[in-house]
């Protein structure tokens, strides 16, 4: 790639970011017009598009699936029955409705795709927000900034985090010992931090009315099925990959979107088109277009170039390198999909342990897993900017997104300045803290 190209890529990127953020065109306009530009000037072959679409296409179908299950799921009446649980445990505070939904998210999200648990808790936490007479586009937001963030709660709760882990051959167990503390806390953090952010929701208190009877599922048979879709999701989420046939997760989430299209067919409630038709493309199309212009960033070697530089100003002093990708990595995420960058910066760090003589060239081949102990904290670093700075805006990790999809469809568009104002906050601390786990973490190695 030419100078030149590479100051264009950079430009078209920063107007489409800048567009975004000061809502002058719709985002999914702003990032086909950026991927348009990148093709009319050579930047982007059909080559590259093809290779975007590739790593995009796990995402989306991960997205795809858990909104058709959803949406089926929708029809059976069942979030209105969570829904009423989960407002009388509220008692009408506000307080206890924020708390609540943190505790609510993070324990599922440990193991459930994040983009995937939002949009099936989505219509839980509009419901109850318009019960308690409170605007939803808040608690939706932290929503998705718990689920990123509860993602770090195991190996397989967030993308990036396997990445990196499953790159360094990291096991489960490992991970459980040396990372998921910080992830913990990553996820409390955030309930301090709540009154400040969202007074009036945290001060809210209605009386609710007396509790009235359950009512009855209309079509108990379609719920059970649709419910048992739901189960053998989740399972193959947890289990698929230990199968023979080795099923990923987004492999899983086409699976579990047929077999619920097959359920709306086969009871005929309603037409299956009617199902699709709700679905977000708009989403969808927004999340394969950024990824198209995260591989062109990618392809300008800045990231990778940077491995030299990394060694030439921070020499071996390998706790200054961690603390550097995590603030560097963590500001990347926020304004690009983050699976692509922590493709890239993997490459980058091991780069940067090769030409420290910390490992051997063979390292960046696949398959190496004789990392030394002093390196480990360098991609834990790595993980934490990766999974924790894509909360700071609505574009910087895919459950945002969907958030912010899901909001406008019931009424209430999300600027990325909006959204910023709860994301950037929660991501400097998380950041913080993930800072000082590092640290603690090169402490205990000496």
């Amino acid at each position: 790639m030419s100078d030149l190209q590479i100051y264009l890529t950079l430009a078209v990127f920063a107007v489409v970011i800048l567009v975004i953020a000061f809502d002058l065109i719709d985002m999914a306009v702003a990032a086909l017009l950026g991927v348009g530009l990148l093709l009319v000037f050579g930047v982007l072959s059909n080559n590259d598009l093809d290779a975007a679409l590739r790593i995009a296409g796990g995402p989306i179908s991960l997205l795809f699936g858990g909104m058709v299950v959803a949406r089926v799921l929708a029809s059976t009446g069942l979030f209105e029955r969570v829904g009423d649980i989960y407002l009388r445990a509220t008692g009408g505070s506000g307080r206890r409705f924020l708390i609540l939904l943190v505790l609510l998210v993070a324990p599922v999200c440990a193991f459930l795709p994040n983009a995937t648990t939002v949009i099936l808790l989505a219509p839980v936490i509009i419901r109850v927000a318009r019960a308690l007479e409170v605007d939803f586009v808040g608690p939706m937001i932290v929503a998705a900034i718990v689920s990123n963030a509860a993602g770090m709660l195991t190996l397989v709760g967030d993308p990036a985090t396997f990445l990196v882990g499953s790159s360094i051959g990291m096991s489960f167990v490992q991970y459980l010992q040396t990372v998921s503390l910080a992830g913990l806390l990553a996820v409390l953090v955030i309930i301090p931090l709540l009154p400040w952010l969202m007074p009036q929701i945290w001060n809210a208190r209605i009386s609710l009315p007396a509790e009235q009877p359950a009512a009855r599922l209309e079509r108990p048979g379609f719920a059970l099925m649709a419910l048992a879709v739901l189960a053998l999701m989740v399972g193959l989420f947890l289990f698929g990959e230990l199968l023979p046939s080795h099923i990923v997760p987004p492999a899983v989430a086409i699976i579990a979107a047929s077999l619920a299209l097959l359920v709306v067919y086969a009871v005929r409630i309603e037409p299956v088109e009617a199902v699709l038709r709700d679905i977000d493309w708009k989403t969808l199309v927004f999340l394969g277009a950024i990824f198209c212009l995260v591989q062109a960033f990618t392809q300008t070697g800045l990231l990778q170039g940077l491995s030299i530089k990394l060694y030439q100003w921070f020499g071996t002093d390998y706790a200054l390198v961690a603390l550097a990708l995590l603030a560097g990595i963590g500001l990347l995420s926020s304004l690009l999909a983050n699976i692509p960058v922590v493709a890239a910066a993997l490459v980058m760090t091991k780069g940067y342990l090769v030409a420290a003589e910390a490992v051997p060239e063979l390292a960046l081949g696949m398959g190496f897993t004789a990392w030394p102990a002093e390196t480990l904290p360098v991609f834990i670093a790595l993980m934490f900017g990766a999974t924790l700075g894509g909360n700071a805006t609505l574009i910087g990790a895919s459950a945002n997104i969907v958030t912010v999809g899901i909001c406008a469809g019931h009424g209430e568009k999300v600027s990325f300045a909006r959204f910023s104002r709860y994301g950037v906050p929660i991501t400097l601390v998380q950041l913080a803290i993930s800072a000082l786990y590092v640290v603690g973490l090169f402490w205990l190695a000496r």
